[in-house]
């Protein structure tokens, strides 16, 4: 009797409005079905690779054998606070301000 792959598992619509509700996304009626059926086509296209036989296939921690691809770590010339400040939305004294996220009612 010749061995069952099994069906790849299915994304719903509501599975999608769970992983946004999740990650505090709101998203349209429309992106959920839209991401329903790109995330769909995901899944299937990972069971068609979990059918390939790989048992000859060694580990491999990068695809090519590269080694130490980046440059050194050298300081260069950097943009005082006005500069890099004069498109911020907001600001304060020298510093990004940003929206507060972690605290009441977060979690992390």
């Amino acid at each position: 009797m010749p061995d069952a792959t099994p069906a790849p598992p299915t994304i719903s619509e509501a599975d999608v409005r769970q992983v946004a509700k999740l990650s505090r996304l709101k998203l349209t009626d429309t992106e959920v079905a839209q991401f329903t059926g790109q995330l769909a086509a995901v899944i299937k296209h990972i069971a068609t690779l979990n059918e390939l036989d790989v048992s000859d296939v060694e580990p491999l921690a990068h695809a090519s054998d590269r080694h130490s691809v980046l440059r050194e770590d050298i300081p260069g010339p950097t943009l005082d606070p006005d500069t890099a400040l004069q498109n911020a939305p907001d600001r304060q004294d020298a510093f990004f301000k940003v929206p507060k996220v972690l605290g009441q009612g977060g979690g992390a």
